[in-house]
């Protein structure tokens, strides 16, 4: 069983690399956080050009009608260059309307979505919940009552995916006329909002299955995100350990940060043997997706969190300061960790996963 990316896909890696290169980076994630814009509109408007929204969309609704690869490395090269775009919320909203979307809805949201017209988020979470959680937010008709917080993309989207109640678990709704205020979070690059939804109008999108299906397929997408903010940050470190000099050699020569770096790599190439696994089980839906999309989310949050951590300590000094590019990866790695559900919780997803495995095995 093979799975590696396809041909396509490494093609489309190589060519977002290039053009994030060129026009994203930490000097513009900088800028992104000085400004009173929720992201930057002239780049968003470049990669809208590029039909990054309109992967996954299909042919039908004005989309490229790509799988899982094409979105997986979109998701890594984004992570790698931190570029301050609401493209990956926006895949989110995309995903999960082609999973549990009516034709309607489907036919009423993806070209909007897919052509950058429209801008998504997804908002599930309520303080420090479990995307398992029941929550509090309910839908009556066509009317929602509650708030989301924290939202990543929630100042820059008109539409959102939201989690409500239902009796058989968390299920979604499709919202739009929320009111989105700007919360404080580590993540100064890729600002978050409450949401609030008093005066919004929504509608019911799919069954409480549908949400965990989505929360899966989300967490390989995410995973994807990480190892290419992990692979940025391992990769500054270790041109930094082969130039810095300490005691008259280059810090990179001394075994206790040959180390660290070694372990680097090898949680980024677990984390990569993961998130291959989780590509695979998304595109093909085989039945192993949720043992494969919880590994991958747990083996990400590990490599891009020491990865991260690590950065900072073998820079020195320097690492700590505001000056320093450090800081970008730290706060993203803390962002991402939280963004759908804590490592915790996903490890409590992978060891039941493996038990009805096992069970259904035995």
């Amino acid at each position: 069983m093979n799975f590696d990316l396809s041909d396509d896909a490494k093609s489309l890696r190589e060519a977002a690399r290039k053009f994030l290169e060129a026009e994203a980076g930490p000097a513009v994630a900088r800028r992104a956080m000085d400004s009173p814009e929720p992201f930057d509109r002239a780049l968003w408007a470049r990669i809208v050009d590029q039909g990054w929204p309109a992967a996954r969309v299909p042919e039908a609704h004005g989309g490229l009608g790509l799988g899982a690869d094409e979105a997986c490395v979109l998701a890594e090269e984004v992570g790698r260059s931190l570029a301050p775009v609401p493209l990956l919320s926006t895949m989110a909203a995309i995903e999960a309307i082609l999973l549990a979307g009516s034709e309607a809805q489907q036919a009423r949201w993806l070209p909007r979505l897919a052509s950058g017209e429209a801008i998504g988020c997804l908002a599930w979470a309520e303080g420090a919940n479990s995307p398992a959680a029941m929550p509090a937010t309910r839908l009556e008709g066509s009317r929602l009552s509650g708030a989301k917080s924290p939202v990543a993309d929630g100042l820059a989207a008109s539409v959102a995916i939201v989690t409500v109640a239902s009796p058989d678990g968390p299920a979604m709704a499709i919202a739009e006329g929320f009111r989105a205020e700007k919360v404080e979070t580590l993540d100064l690059v890729r600002p978050s909002a409450r949401l609030t939804f008093d005066e919004a109008t929504a509608e019911p999108l799919g069954a409480a299955t549908h949400w965990a299906t989505l929360s899966e397929r989300l967490a390989v997408l995410h995973a994807w995100e990480a190892l290419g903010t992990a692979s940025a940050a391992m990769e500054m470190t270790l041109a930094y350990a082969k130039e810095r000099a300490a005691f008259g050699l280059r810090i990179g020569r001394y075994q206790a940060v040959k180390h660290k770096l070694a372990d680097m790599y090898i949680k980024g190439e677990l984390a990569r043997a993961h998130a291959l696994h989780g590509c695979w089980a998304w595109g093909s839906q085989a039945p192993e997706l949720a043992q494969a999309a919880a590994a991958a989310r747990v083996a990400s949050l590990d490599a891009l969190r020491f990865t991260a951590e690590e950065a900072v300590q073998l820079h020195g000094g320097i690492g700590f300061t505001w000056e320093h590019d450090c800081q970008l990866y730290y706060r993203r790695a803390r962002q991402v960790g939280a963004g759908l559900g804590s490592r915790n919780h996903w490890a409590d997803r992978l060891v039941r996963a493996l038990e009805l495995r096992n069970r259904a095995a035995a």
